[in-house]
């Protein structure tokens, strides 16, 4: 019995880290998702289609809005009503739970720089815009738990998404 304890007490904490490795990962590959999808439904209805970050606390929920007059994706007019939610707001951590929007202090952004530890940078109204002809917004979007780091990098061109996770060992980020 005595061996099974240890053996178990051993085996919890790798668990535990593999748990939250794969949440971590399913987050960021479910934002990836968010994006490649709005991408698509910017084209499939020939207007913009974006994501909107809103603040809540230290994380950041998300809705996906719709351009109704043509002139883009404006905070006073998602506001007012003119253009329109196409989801429900959601939260990373309640898909996967420890997840959350934010940069892990002591870990550099993809860019090399440190010192904001900002999670959602798609410029300075938190809305990542994807246009009909297939372009967005480029951003870097962080995503934390405890101990894991990952990144999603929208390039603006082609709003293709690439997933990052940052390899404390090696101090540096991976593609995944």
């Amino acid at each position: 019995m005595a061996v099974a304890a240890t053996l178990t007490g051993i085996a919890i904490p790798v668990i535990g880290g593999t748990v939250e490795e794969i949440r971590l990962a399913g987050a960021a590959r479910h934002i990836a998702a968010r994006v490649a999808a709005a991408r698509i439904d910017a084209i499939r209805r020939s207007t913009t289609v974006g994501l909107r970050f809103v603040a809540t606390g230290s994380d950041y929920s998300y809705i996906t809005y719709v351009d109704t007059n043509g002139n883009g994706l404006r905070t006073t007019e998602i506001t007012s009503g003119v253009d329109v939610a196409l989801s429900a707001r959601e939260c990373l951590h309640d898909k996967y739970p420890g997840a959350e929007f934010g940069l892990i202090a002591g870990i550099p952004d993809l860019d090399g720089g440190s010192g904001s530890a900002d999670g959602v940078r798609v410029g300075t109204s938190r809305i990542l815009s994807l246009s009909p002809n297939g372009s967005a917004t480029s951003g870097t979007l962080y995503v934390h738990g405890r101990r894991g780091q990952y990144a999603v990098r929208i390039l603006g061109a082609t709003a293709r998404t690439r997933v990052f996770a940052y390899d404390t060992g090696a101090r540096r980020w991976v593609s995944r």
